[in-house]
């Protein structure tokens, strides 16, 4: 049957393009596939058998809770329980702030994008980083504008020249441990310079913490949230990667009048976020041992990265230099300017070893990288010692090309 109808898009997504990682999923179906593309935690992560009982136990005492419309806000247990663990833990939470549950943390993004940009505004961000942010502000008519990121994070005065640049930045958005896609972690001293730029040019800082408790080397870096004494920083985590991915529970912790305004939208987007999950969680965290589920995630990602790196500094030529994460999911291999990326990632999908461009990670979407991100988190030993083998050998032909 012919379709005659001619569709009129808006202009705030008719040039919106797929995430390229969401294209390459395409091809993870395919089971001999090597997943150095997918940002996914550990199956082995899941901690099926406790969900399980707790499942049963939510539809057996309180099913027309779980079941039913709930609060904008999220389930309250929760929020309390999320409020009380990131102040004790992190020092995130001052008296002003308050914690709204989200749908995951792509949710988060998009809302503090929704409430505080106009169409033709601007988002600071790092250069490269994560392509669900760079959608969520393109989708709301915001220009991302990026500051290169280094093995310490944004120069503090390449932001300042950013910002000054650019008088209707309303957003810094950084994610500042563990970064997706390089893996680094910025310096507690440019966390320090971050704060005190933002305050200085009365701009909000969107803290994307995601990976934060995933460290498996060296020593912990205060989250920017934790020294917000002045209402600056909204900061942004989920239970995706310690807990459930599939869940889409994540949360927003930030000074109250924002929360106000981004509950008004969420109700507009979703009413709520999921009330049987959020009571999963919820339960999870008071009758199990969550820092001690976090612990095994921990030493599963520490040996993994391990043989990643180990397998790429074996297979691959030293003028394509890697990063060195200390935690998080990502390793990000750095190749010569001027290298066929778009030729090499085809390369290895023909070999079943799928990898994200760095171009994908980019601001600017006509702005070149020269990199690929790799992920550690999915998958086996077995598969990384061979992907990083078959990544080395054609990163050699397309140096020779």
């Amino acid at each position: 049957m012919k379709i005659i109808m001619e569709y009129k898009f808006s202009e705030k997504i008719a040039n919106m393009k797929p995430s390229a990682i969401r294209e390459i999923f395409k091809s993870l179906a395919d089971p001999e596939i090597i997943a150095f593309a997918a940002g996914n935690p550990a199956p082995e992560s899941f901690p099926v058998e406790a969900f399980e009982r707790l499942s049963a136990d939510i539809l057996r005492e309180t099913p027309v809770t779980a079941l039913q419309y709930g609060i904008t806000e999220g389930h309250t247990p929760l929020r309390e329980a999320v409020a009380a663990r990131i102040h004790d833990k992190f020092g995130v939470g001052r008296d002003f702030d308050t914690t709204i549950i989200t749908t995951g943390g792509q949710q988060g993004i998009d809302l503090c994008c929704k409430v505080m940009c106009d169409p033709g505004d601007v988002v600071i961000c790092e250069k490269p980083t994560f392509i669900g942010a760079l959608n969520a502000f393109r989708a709301n008519g915001a220009i991302p504008v990026g500051v290169d990121l280094g093995p310490d994070g944004m120069d503090p005065n390449r932001l300042e020249a950013a910002l000054n640049a650019n008088p209707r930045a309303k957003l810094i958005y950084t994610i500042p441990t563990f970064h997706n896609p390089m893996g680094v972690c910025t310096s507690f001293k440019r966390r320090i310079d971050m704060y005190a730029i933002a305050k200085r040019h009365g701009v909000l800082i969107l803290e994307d913490n995601p990976y934060g408790e995933l460290r498996f080397r060296g020593e912990d870096i205060a989250a920017i949230k934790s020294f917000d004494d002045d209402g600056v920083v909204m900061y942004c985590s989920s239970f995706s990667k310690i807990l459930s991915a599939g869940m889409r529970v994540g949360f927003l912790c930030g000074p109250a009048p924002v929360i106000q305004k981004i509950v008004v939208a969420k109700q507009v987007n979703d009413v709520h976020t999921n009330m049987f999950f959020q009571m999963l969680c919820e339960r999870y965290i008071k009758n199990y041992n969550l820092d001690a589920h976090i612990e095994g995630i921990r030493a599963l990602y520490r040996r993994r990265a391990g043989v990643m790196a180990a397998a790429y500094d074996a297979c691959v030529p030293d003028w394509a230099p890697r990063t060195d994460p200390e935690g998080g999911l990502f390793l990000w291999s750095a190749l010569p300017e001027g290298t066929d990326i778009q030729a090499l990632v085809a390369a290895l999908l023909e070999r079943k070893v799928a990898v994200v461009t760095g171009a994908a990670f980019m601001p600017d979407e006509n702005e070149p990288s020269w990199g690929i991100r790799l992920n550690y988190s999915t998958p086996t030993d077995e598969q990384i010692g061979r992907g990083i083998e078959i990544l080395g050998e054609e990163i050699k032909k397309a140096a020779k090309g």
